[in-house]
């Protein structure tokens, strides 16, 4: 068995200089959105009786109870932990997953694993050089969330931890099955991104079908996610200790399975191979084969889109009602969403947070060119009679209009969901679109300018959403604020429409991406 481990020490050391950018800004952003959230809380519901009234309220509100959860106590640390801790074990699980898919999958379909197998390197090394570095992403988080909110209570703050990095060591197990089991980086990545979408939908099921903590046990929905696992810990509220061997026992489980499948194939095959395509070709131009690599994602986002607006347009009264008289919640709602009242705040902080999220899809969208560029798959493309140019642009028009896509059917979801108003909400989502595009933009720029350097794309993405998140509870400056393009949109619906900045921000992205292009078309393939 040690031989089969050999190397491990050096390919842990290498994928952590490669992640030296991705794992901190990655850690860095779910570690601020938690810490920042107490004094937040605690600007909102100041008093023991506003925060036991909040709970109250939140018992019989069984929408926003499907959003983010029960609570479990009234304490500013059980409210943070209420508020935010299914996003941060989603988010540490999209790390996780992200982490042991480059340093498995990727790696044997850019073939780079082949060459550094043939030298001493035991066949089980780079599994566990992976699932190390995801270890080491988690273990991270986890200390900063226990150093953060020790302040709240010492035990509290410690399961807190424990059971975000918990839920990212489950991701990172199952995305390590995933991988042994599929031919493709992207596929395994999006079989496990959909279990973790699964997970949380399961989880809201159950929690708006429980007693929203008010003393009775959780729904079966509730113990078959992993996210609902991080909830019924009950961090700073009498913690369940032993949920953690729930944890634990399911990344022993998952480990063992993926280490046995490891040891059972060889390097670039699969236990569910790719099907080989039709012998005479079907796709005459580079679009329909950007179109055939990227039809699965845009499906799945779409979907999504529109199930959020659905979501969010049922929970739009439940969440006015809930804000009521605290004036310092309605202060926050019209900071991201305007002063148009708590309805149209709340619609138009829902519609910018849709965008924020688009934001992601257009850099995973645009990046693919990278994908396609370092994996060699372009290169024979380009052989043939096509131009970078029109091959680029075979990804960008999906990138770009499924942005555009993803914001209509937000909107429609919206317009099911609420019911009312379907014309403002609809124009509102789709005024996203510019700043979505900016984004877009400089993930192009990036690609064609600085290709190695394309992944930077991901932390500018990151650090939007944490503006656009975090930013307006903390009562940022307007100079902060301003530094994402979203800070530049017109808060709609309720507020007045603005025509100026949007023509800047889609005149922006139009000269990003022309310079990205430029770059594209002068520089080396693969250089």
């Amino acid at each position: 068995m040690t031989r089969q481990l050999t190397g491990t020490a050096t390919l842990l050391r290498f994928a952590l200089r490669r992640d030296r950018v991705l794992i901190p800004v990655w850690v860095a952003v779910n570690a601020l959105m938690v810490l920042s959230m107490p004094k937040t809380l605690q600007g909102l519901y100041g008093t023991p009786a506003a925060r036991a009234d909040l709970r109250h309220q939140m018992a019989a509100n069984t929408s926003l109870r499907a959003m983010v959860g029960p609570v479990f106590g009234d304490s500013l640390g059980a409210l943070t932990a209420w508020r935010v801790g299914v996003y941060a074990g989603a988010l540490a699980a999209v790390t996780s997953l992200l982490v042991v898919v480059r340093h498995t999958r990727d790696e044997e379909e850019s073939g780079r694993q082949e060459l550094v197998s043939s030298g001493m390197v035991g066949r089980r090394a780079p599994l566990t050089a992976a699932l190390l570095t995801a270890a080491v992403a988690n273990a991270a988080l986890c200390a900063l969330l226990v150093a953060g909110l020790a302040g709240q209570g010492a035990p509290g703050a410690l399961a807190f931890g424990l059971g975000v990095a918990g839920v990212g060591m489950v991701f990172a197990t199952m995305a390590a099955v995933v991988a042994q089991l599929t031919e493709s980086a992207r596929l395994a990545r999006g079989l496990t991104a959909a279990v973790l979408g699964a997970a949380f939908v399961l989880r809201a099921a159950g929690d708006s079908a429980s007693d929203g903590g008010t003393g009775g046990g959780s729904s079966v929905l509730t113990w078959l996610s992993p996210l609902g696992w991080l909830e019924d810990l009950r961090a700073f509220a009498a913690e369940r200790w032993w949920v953690l061997l729930l944890f634990a026992a399911a990344v022993a489980l998952q480990a063992a399975v993926a280490y046995g499948l490891a040891g059972r194939r060889d390097i670039g095959m699969s236990f569910l191979p790719t099907r080989p395509g039709p012998a005479a070709g079907r796709l005459g131009t580079a679009g329909a084969l950007a179109w055939r690599l990227q039809r699965g994602s845009v499906l799945g986002w779409s979907i999504g889109f529109f199930l959020a607006g659905v979501v969010y347009g049922g929970m739009t009264d439940g969440a006015a009602e809930l804000v009521g008289d605290n004036a310092k919640a309605r202060e926050i709602f019209q900071r991201m969403g305007g002063r148009s009242g708590p309805t149209d705040a709340f619609l138009a902080a829902m519609v910018g947070m849709l965008g924020l999220v688009a934001a992601l899809y257009v850099v995973s969208s645009v990046l693919r060119l990278s994908g396609e560029e370092t994996s060699g798959r372009a290169e024979p493309v380009l052989a043939a009679a096509v131009g970078r140019l029109r091959w680029a642009a075979g990804h960008l028009v999906i990138a770009f209009g499924g942005s555009a896509l993803l914001m209509l059917l937000a909107g429609l979801g919206f317009a099911v969901g609420y019911g009312r108003e379907v014309g403002p909400v609809l124009g509102a989502c789709l005024l996203q679109v510019a700043a979505v595009w900016v984004i877009g933009g400089v993930a192009v720029l990036l690609f064609g300018v600085l290709p190695r350097g394309a992944v930077a794309a991901w932390g500018v993405a990151g650090a939007v959403l944490l503006i656009g998140w975090i930013g307006p509870a903390l009562n940022a400056p307007r100079a902060v604020l301003d530094l994402s393009p979203f800070g530049h949109l017109p808060k709609l619906p309720g507020g007045g429409m603005e025509w100026g900045p949007v023509g800047v921000l889609l005149g922006l992205a139009a000269v990003l991406v022309a310079g990205g292009l430029a770059g594209v078309r002068r520089r080396d393939l693969a250089g």
